[in-house]
């Protein structure tokens, strides 16, 4: 009774986080199963038949809020369900340890480019409201769908900051997209598993704990993220980034850091972070009202079918 109670905190801290930030539901949770002795296939399987309920309470929640763009939905979700599901039937075959350090930089230096360029320079305003294209969303959905399933998690992580650093999504609405996505990623993931391990190898126990954390924690994260300004956003997002991917290759066969190199470069990072949130709420709230119009104008001329260049160049 005590691990299942462990585990819907669990689930609802971690919902509570991606659904503010877009990603670490399916890293944290697997995390934790992995460390009471769950193997990976396994592991991942729970996480993500229990992300099926959470993704959907949250996909619906972000939509009531207004943080979904519907065409990015089905232009990354669809493909990175394919992903998802070869991910997932290769798992007990394919070792990701060794992909994992190169993985950890990419994702380490695409936080570092939403992490700066969220801190020192905003909303990104010459790209915003232009659409996002099939040839950029779908390879990523599939790459993000592959990392997600074979790695207990990755769809956030992958996704959220290749979109977050094309600026043409506004961080609520690459959040509640990449999350409502993610529930075509985790059937088709769960799927693949049940074909690949069967279900005797799932604590559906364990799922139940996981979703019940998830679904309490889904609508407080949709509201959360509409009201977090999108400078402040965008910088707390770049730095869940780094600091993940710090860690995964500190602690990789490449590097092997001591406890003390890591820690010190941790206790960095930390205090950078921390300073870029208050420079980066001290700029927003002196650039609130221009911010705001930016949203304001990129909301209007999606609703119209236009970019804002063409908006803007419409006569009046």
């Amino acid at each position: 009774m005590r691990k299942l109670l462990l585990l819907a905190l669990v689930g609802l801290g971690a919902q509570l986080v991606d659904g503010s930030l877009g990603m670490a539901y399916g890293v944290t949770s697997t995390t934790l199963l992995l460390a009471i002795g769950t193997n990976p296939a396994a592991a991942s399987a729970t996480v993500h038949l229990a992300e099926i309920g959470t993704t959907l309470v949250s996909g619906l929640s972000h939509w009531r809020f207004g943080n979904v763009d519907w065409k990015v939905v089905l232009k990354i979700g669809v493909p990175g369900a394919v992903g998802a599901f070869a991910g997932a039937t290769f798992l007990s075959s394919i070792s990701t340890e060794t992909a994992a350090p190169l993985m950890a930089i990419i994702l380490l230096t695409l936080g570092l480019y939403v992490f700066l360029r969220f801190t020192f320079q905003g909303l990104p305003k010459g790209q915003l409201g232009k659409p996002l294209r099939k040839r950029f969303l779908a390879p990523l959905g599939v790459v993000a769908g592959f990392v997600d399933s074979t790695g207990g998690g990755g769809w956030g992580p992958v996704g959220t900051p290749a979109i977050l650093a094309s600026g043409r999504l506004e961080p609520r609405k690459t959040i509640g997209s990449i999350d409502t996505s993610e529930f075509l990623v985790a059937i088709a993931a769960s799927i693949g598993f049940i074909i690949g391990i069967g279900s005797e190898n799932i604590d559906f126990g364990w799922v139940a704990a996981l979703l019940i954390g998830g679904v309490i924690a889904a609508p407080i994260a949709a509201w959360l993220v509409r009201h977090i300004p999108p400078r402040v956003l965008g910088a707390a997002v770049g730095g869940v980034i780094i600091l993940t991917n710090s860690r995964s290759l500190l602690r990789s066969d490449w590097i092997d850091a001591s406890d003390g190199v890591r820690y010190s470069i941790y206790a960095v990072i930390y205090v950078a972070w921390a300073a870029a949130l208050v420079y980066a709420f001290s700029q927003y709230r002196r650039n609130r009202d221009e911010e705001q119009q930016i949203i304001a104008e990129a909301e209007a001329a999606a609703a119209a079918g236009e970019t804002p260049d063409e908006k803007a160049s419409t006569p009046a």
